[in-house]
């Protein structure tokens, strides 16, 4: 983790979970923040979007320390996009977050380098607080153009944002190969990543921007990565989808920021 940045974890529930599950599992985040409270650490869920009315409300309701995330947004402000939802729809809902260019979204939606800087820009301009999801597949990596691969999609998604909106972007890596697989990328080749993300990041004057790491993240592994891999936090998929999981990832986060203000004291 980077000395001056405050984890963030983000629990994407992809495709899983209806309108009652969604509430049913919000409310037991609830109940164990109440209990145990993450008092470092800044936690983001992003549900499906039939569910984000109801976890919205319950998270006002019932004062629950977390932050709502979509998956996904169409960069139009309206009209003709059948099946899509836009920046004002979800600002609406009382969305604060939105991930961008997911490599789910890239590989089975057409969504390109063209549609994702467009989307990025509309979510930023519409106030709210974008996660840009970059990372290569395993094919990339094992020709060792993982480096190049990533420096491409952060340019082309970041080259030219308004320097007003920096402050808005989060950058999370998240190797495709390391995706609903089970596998998980070392801490010493997410370490690389994250220098070199940490690198090509100052040029486009958003050195201050947190990098998370993304790719079958649990309880187990996610204190050896965030100490070593040098991350700002988590996207975490699988695990999010168990209140116990979820906030076990938080607590660790927790726990190393804790251990580093401790030494810095």
């Amino acid at each position: 983790m980077s000395t001056v940045n405050k984890p963030l974890v983000i629990g994407n529930w992809k495709m899983n979970l209806d309108f009652v599950e969604a509430v049913h599992l919000g409310q037991q985040i609830g109940v164990m923040l109440r209990n145990k409270p993450a008092e470092h650490t800044e936690i983001v869920v992003a549900p499906p979007f039939v569910d984000i009315r109801s976890v919205s409300s319950i998270v006002t309701s019932e004062r629950i320390p977390i932050a709502v995330c979509a998956q996904h947004v169409n960069p139009h402000d309206n009209g003709a996009h059948t099946g899509e939802v836009s920046t004002s729809m979800l600002k609406r809902l009382g969305v604060e977050w939105v991930l961008v260019g997911h490599s789910e979204r890239r590989a089975s939606y057409a969504m390109d380098d063209a549609v994702v800087a467009a989307t990025l820009r509309a979510v930023v301009r519409s106030g709210m607080k974008a996660v840009l999801c970059v990372g290569e597949a395993l094919e990339v990596r094992e020709a060792d153009g993982q480096d190049e691969f990533v420096r491409e999609q952060l340019l082309s998604a970041l080259n030219g944002l308004d320097p007003k909106f920096h402050d808005q972007v989060t950058v999370a890596y998240e190797p495709v190969w390391a995706i609903g697989t089970g596998l998980t990328a070392s801490t010493e080749q997410v370490r690389a990543m994250t220098t070199h993300i940490r690198l090509v990041l100052p040029t486009l004057s958003m050195g201050a921007s947190r990098v998370l790491y993304g790719g079958s993240v649990s309880a187990q592994n996610a204190a050896s990565i965030l100490s070593e891999g040098r991350v700002d936090g988590f996207l975490v998929g699988g695990a999010s989808l168990k209140a116990e999981s979820f906030l076990a990832v938080v607590q660790a986060c927790d726990d190393c920021y804790a251990l580093m203000a401790n030494r810095r004291s």
